[in-house]
């Protein structure tokens, strides 16, 4: 059963097509090359309400009776055609915005007995058409409304049966041949629709969504889907409870919304529990004629849930729509793609908490791995532990961070360190960094301190670059500390840029260097030592080596080296 229905949807998703019906070419419509100057000017000034009233009587009279339209129809031409009805008032009054309300009606009467007008233009305005709608069904050869007995025919039948006027643009835009049928043939449409049982007034709301209902044989599929409705929501509800979920602003595809509904009754074993569903939730079926809850089907047998697991997710569908209910699954989905959540792990939790995924807006995973402080690896293992957890982090809602961890400041410390390390000149990945890695020592943002010290001090950052690369251990100290050996250095008489030569000299303890200056100073003084001997030659060598070259050069010099070193490290 499960792979039939699976079929079913495949098969249903393969068959949709934007394929509708295109209205034939009417000969008697023709496009016109300008526009009606009411579609062309941009009025920036509203005539008062006065004024417009008395044009519409001064229209009305015109229509009904000079022109012997009947009043029904010259009535809603005058009461919605204000594109129209500006343009006469532009050029009756022009720029005599003061003139009185009286004088508007006489001006009015007296303009349209010596002009004429197009009265298609405020006819197909008044069925709910903006002029640039209509422009291209304006007929070439003809003025004045009744000359068309077919158009007003076919258009009277239409309103006899209930159609409001102001509904029929929508049949002009998409299925004008409706206008051009002979005598009989609508009213013959209509009996073969209500033989079908389908209500007359069920009818009136089709066509005005859908009045390609008109063109051609029957709709089946819209007799099938009524049919099935019926039956599933009871026969009490009636046509009057379809009629309601027919939206004016939406459309109606009924052969989408019979496949899903047969899909549906596959979804489903027990029919009174769909129908009961479709009760609660009629927005599943008529929401954009079920194209959204089709994909959205589509979407769950994909993540790999059961068809009984989809149907109780439609019982307790929450009130939210379906277009917005799969948005927020997509989205949920995304969130767990970014975290690097395994496929298997997320398709465990689709099949347990879709329902509630689908019912809030989760925020993007950059704004929640930042706001709740952690990292991707412990916000998987918090969605694994508590899924019903993510509805905390709802567009909209105040995130608390949570406590850092040792994990996470581990990778904290380890992008700080790297990101330092790359500014140094290391290529990311290489060995050479993974080597530095390890003889750096320290959080990435002390290292950086350290660093900047010693540029402060008053080094150039490309040579301060290539000390450290030379000697990484000196910034494996305090900033204190080679402050203390910076000063030294200066205070004994030897500039800072000595370092760039020697970066080592920072990584020696400050008992040793202290000791080893101090006798070479003593040595000089002696002139036992050459007065120029490099830094590194000094501090550098081992003690044996020291005594052997220097100290012992001198009778005293042992003794002396002695004293010092007893002095210095007693300070320590």
């Amino acid at each position: 059963m499960s792979h039939f229905r699976k079929f079913q949807l495949t098969h249903f998703i393969s068959k949709i097509s934007h394929t509708c019906l295109k209205p034939s070419q009417n000969p008697r419509f023709h496009s016109v090359k300008s526009a009606p100057e009411s579609a062309q000017k941009n009025c920036d000034f509203k005539f008062p309400s006065k004024v417009r009233r008395e044009a519409q009587a001064a229209l009305l009279e015109y229509l009904h009776s000079t022109r012997s339209l009947q009043f029904l129809d010259a009535d809603n031409m005058c009461k919605n055609s204000p594109f129209f009805l500006d343009d006469i008032l532009r050029k009756v009054l022009q720029k005599k915005i003061n003139t009185a309300a009286s004088d508007v009606r006489k001006s009015i009467s007296r303009y349209l007995r010596y002009h004429p007008i197009n009265e298609f233009e405020p006819f197909f305005e008044s069925t709910g058409l903006k002029p640039f709608e209509y422009l291209h069904l304006l007929p070439r050869d003809m003025m004045f409304i009744n000359d068309d007995t077919v158009l007003m025919e076919n258009y009277h039948t239409l309103c006899n049966y209930g159609v409001p006027r102001n509904k029929m643009g929508k049949i002009f835009k998409d299925s004008p041949q409706v206008f051009r049928y002979e005598s009989g043939v609508l009213v013959s449409k209509f009996q073969s629709y209500e033989e079908l049982r389908v209500a007359s007034s069920t009818l009136v709301k089709v066509i005005s969504l859908n009045p390609r209902v008109l063109v051609g044989d029957v709709d089946l599929y819209l007799v099938k889907v009524l049919e099935k409705l019926n039956r599933l929501v009871g026969e009490e509800k009636g046509s009057t409870w379809i009629e309601e979920q027919l939206l004016d602003e939406s459309s109606c595809n009924f052969g989408v919304m019979h496949e899903l509904l047969c899909l549906l009754e596959k979804v489903y074993s027990d029919e009174k529990l769909l129908g009961e569903m479709i009760g609660q939730h009629p927005f599943v079926v008529f929401e954009d004629s079920g194209v959204w809850t089709l994909s959205l089907i589509g979407f769950l047998v994909k993540l790999g849930l059961s068809l009984d697991q989809i149907a109780i997710i439609f019982v307790e569908f929450p009130q939210i729509g379906v277009l917005m209910f799969l948005s927020n699954l997509h989205k949920c989905l995304t969130f767990l793609s970014d975290i690097d959540m395994h496929a298997a792990e997320i398709g465990k939790i689709f099949q347990s908490h879709s329902l509630l995924m689908g019912s809030f807006t989760i925020k993007k995973s950059s704004s929640l791995l930042s706001s709740l402080n952690v990292g991707k690896k412990r916000l998987c293992k918090l969605v694994q532990d508590n899924p019903e957890g993510m509805q905390n982090w709802a567009v909209g809602k105040k995130i608390q961070p949570y406590p850092e961890d040792k994990e996470t400041r581990a990778l904290k410390t380890e992008f700080l360190k790297t990101k330092f390390l790359l500014s140094l000149g290391y290529e990311e990945n290489s060995g050479e960094i993974k080597q530095a890695f390890k003889l750096f020592r320290g959080k990435g943002d002390e290292l950086q301190e350290r660093f900047d010290f010693i540029v402060n001090a008053g080094l150039d950052v490309k040579d301060v670059r290539e000390m450290i690369k030379a000697s990484p251990q000196i910034l494996n100290q305090t900033t204190d500390m080679i402050n203390m050996k910076i000063e030294y250095l200066v205070n004994e008489g030897y500039p800072i840029s000595n370092l760039v030569n020697f970066p080592s000299f920072l990584s020696y303890t400050l008992c040793r260097v202290k000791l080893r200056l101090s006798m070479y100073n003593w040595l000089r003084d002696h002139r036992v030592v050459h007065p120029r001997l490099a830094l590194s030659t000094i501090v550098a060598c081992s003690e044996e080596l020291f005594l052997r070259l220097y100290v012992n050069q001198h009778p005293s010099g042992f003794q002396v080296w002695q004293d010092l070193k007893s002095e210095i490290y007693s300070e320590r």
